[in-house]
């Protein structure tokens, strides 16, 4: 725990001087008597009545010193529901999400998952939905409405190539609506067949002009929103992916990735041509250590849905450093009330 004013706790050395004044006026209570033999008066009050009119005070003397330990601003580490306003799902639909290596196949899991994760996120969250393959487009704005993200997410048809850059880019626009999010140089095209890749590399993904400057904030510090990047990983078109997370990562918004399929993949066919989609865990292993995110694996569905709930968690609930003082102040002035309730119960009067 620290104290934010500690000079304040100085005043704890007061509390001694308190305590001794107290018995002081004790023992003169005792010498003005006029009974002639203490003794009949101890008798008359009995140990349990000697040792209860302590009570109060020392309940009062708690309370001053919790009182104190207010004044000086305790903070803690403490678990506090997130901060987070905003989750922008990204989710791959390019044609190797057809492969059935997750049951029942890549995009259907995803879909499955994506749905849990909604429900059990807190209403006060908006989320969005962003869908990528070849390029990348915001389906459906962040909203607090449930339905509408749900009625997006059956809505999502696979196409042709993968660009995983252009899906983070869309979601940070998502976040960041009055900001430009555009890389000059995409990345090379990898041949992966005409269902997976489709057609030419646009020359001009997200457009050419340079990105206006910002100032850099930590990885991972911006709390008002995360992405959520469910892929199997395969750039083939776009900007770089890594490139786009050092975007992110600049403006502090962490990138979650989930990568969906396996290590072995699966080999799709088409007319006259075949081509394995494999899981590229390093890719997505790279965006999310740059953004201060996390990696999670999904082999299968119900891998996938434990993944999602796993995220609900981390996004619901966080340690931060917080001030404190309410707490000691609530207790102290619980002690102070129990003190003089307890003294008006036992001796009619207040302390």
């Amino acid at each position: 725990m620290t104290f934010l004013f500690p000079d304040a706790l100085w005043l704890l050395a007061m509390l001694p001087l308190l305590v001794g004044a107290y018995f002081a006026l004790l023992r003169r209570k005792k010498a003005a008597l006029a009974y002639s033999d203490l003794g009949l008066v101890r008798a008359a009050l009995g140990p349990r009545q000697s040792m209860r009119r302590h009570v109060p005070p020392a309940l009062f003397l708690a309370a001053l010193a919790l009182m104190i330990v207010a004044l000086a601003r305790p903070a803690a580490l403490v678990t506090l529901p997130s901060q987070h306003e905003t989750v922008i799902l990204a989710m791959d639909v390019s044609g190797s999400m057809r492969a059935d290596d997750v049951k029942p196949t890549r995009l259907a899991a995803a879909q499955a998952a994506a749905r849990a994760f909604i429900k059990d996120t807190p209403k006060t969250t908006r989320i969005g939905l962003v869908s990528f393959a070849g390029s990348a487009a915001l389906v459906q704005a962040p909203t607090h409405n449930r339905e509408d993200v749900l009625a997006a997410i059956e809505q999502l048809q696979l196409q042709n190539a993968t660009a995983v850059g252009s899906g983070i880019l869309a979601s940070l626009k998502a976040i960041f609506p009055d900001q430009d999010f555009e890389l000059k140089v995409p990345v090379p095209l990898r041949a992966r067949g005409p269902a997976a890749a489709g057609g030419s590399r646009p020359s001009s993904p997200l457009g050419a002009p340079a990105r206006p400057e910002q100032k850099p904030v930590p990885p991972g510090s911006y709390k008002s929103a995360v992405i959520i990047l469910l892929t199997d990983g395969q750039t083939t078109t776009g900007p770089d992916p890594v490139d786009a997370a050092r975007l992110a990562a600049e403006r502090g918004v962490r990138v979650f990735t989930v990568g969906v399929g396996t290590p072995d993949g699966q080999i799709l066919t088409g007319e006259g041509w075949s081509i394995r989609v494999r899981l590229d865990e390093d890719a997505l292993k790279v965006i999310a250590d740059l953004t201060r995110g996390e990696y999670f694996f999904a082999g299968n569905a119900p891998d996938l849905k434990k993944i999602y709930e796993g995220l609900n968690s981390k996004l619901v609930m966080e340690k931060k450093e917080t001030e404190i003082t309410a707490f000691f102040t609530g207790v102290a002035a619980a002690l102070a009330l129990l003190a003089a309730a307890l003294s008006l119960l036992w001796f009619n009067r207040l302390l």
